[in-house]
């Protein structure tokens, strides 16, 4: 649908051939569609704890899992019929007519059981073995380890700005989510799974990254999407039985296809944009502004108060973004065909 094996026939025409320049994604546009991946993940913990009561986390994530690659397959048709039957250029976030050869298959493939099974497994089963701010302080090193992945594979130069920046921002990360009493006795295996969700998600983020030279984040995303759904539900199928399917409410139901909609869709969608505009370093650091949202939300919607020590900490991570965001460390080159940022 969206490209060719190569060596076969190429699956479009004359007519169907799109001229012209990708429209135009504005860097103000970007920031604020990273703003809104944050809020929409911190207010996605608070989603996914709600819901735990009536479906499981195992059950949960293997429908909201299929729930996403099914929409993202209907948005991949949709943009195919779109560009057929209309001619004018989509937004490069969301079509490109790059042809796929057998390796980038191979890629797809790999980056969807990294990133979508192995970093999904990792991440619900540590969660249920250790706390919630462990779980957080260690997510917390996901940029950190993004950082030094893209400029080990020579993908990106990391200035010592950026740095700066890193480390002030996980300090304040600490600020916000460290408070917490320690976790079980159980923490110590809950933390290692811990770990190597940061480095699925790393993995994901970086080797994803040259694909995204010819490919838009809207393929990208939606197959490994499709391919990451279906390796968990064939490795999770049995947890099925554990769900008392004719107890579950239809606010549950609706929380469900909402995380999927916003968690796994938009935000997924939105991060990866930002790897294609951005490159891998300065679009992970969005994530650490993430407890503050889920601090926001909370304070909104619950009225929990935030004491001195979590605003100090959120000053200090969203500090430490537009240290990387605004000084313009040398990054990814980017792809010919894509206008440089306005």
């Amino acid at each position: 649908m969206h490209g060719v094996v190569a060596g076969s026939a190429p699956r479009h025409d004359r007519d169907f051939h799109v001229s012209g320049r990708h429209p135009r994604l504005s860097r103000a546009t970007l920031d604020g569609l990273l703003l809104l991946m944050v809020f929409i993940w911190g207010g996605n913990y608070s989603l996914v704890k709600a819901t735990f009561r009536e479906i499981p986390p195992l059950p949960f994530n293997t429908i909201r899992l299929l729930v996403a690659a099914a929409v993202f397959a209907a948005s991949l048709v949709g943009a195919h019929l779109w560009m057929r039957w209309h001619g004018r250029p989509l937004p490069r976030a969301f079509y490109t007519e790059a042809e796929l050869s057998r390796r980038d298959w191979l890629g797809l493939l790999g980056l969807g059981l990294v990133g979508h099974l192995a970093y999904q497994w990792c991440f619900i089963q540590g969660m249920a073995h250790t706390s919630a701010s462990n779980g957080a302080l260690i997510l917390g090193c996901t940029p950190v380890a993004v950082a030094l992945l893209s400029a080990a594979v020579g993908q990106e130069r990391i200035g010592r700005v950026h740095w700066v920046g890193a480390g002030l921002s996980v300090v304040g990360l600490y600020l916000v989510a460290g408070r917490s009493a320690p976790g079980s006795g159980d923490s110590a295996r809950g933390d290692l799974l811990m770990l190597l969700a940061v480095a699925c998600w790393s993995v994901y983020t970086v080797l994803g990254r040259p694909l995204l030279d010819r490919h838009s984040p809207l393929f990208l995303t939606g197959t490994t999407m499709g391919m990451g759904a279906l390796a968990f539900a064939a490795t999770t199928w049995w947890s099925m039985d554990d769900v008392r399917w004719g107890e579950v409410s239809g606010l549950a139901w609706m929380s469900v296809v909402a995380s999927a909609l916003l968690a796994l869709n938009l935000a997924y969608l939105i991060y990866y944009i930002g790897v294609q505009r951005l490159g891998a370093a300065r679009t992970a650091m969005f994530s650490n502004m993430v407890p503050v949202a889920g601090m926001v939300v909370a304070w909104l919607t619950l009225g929990e108060p935030a004491d001195a020590r979590q605003v100090g900490g959120a000053a200090a991570i969203v500090s430490g973004i537009l240290l990387t965001r605004l000084a313009h460390p040398p990054g990814p080159r980017p792809p010919a065909d894509a206008p440089a940022e306005g």
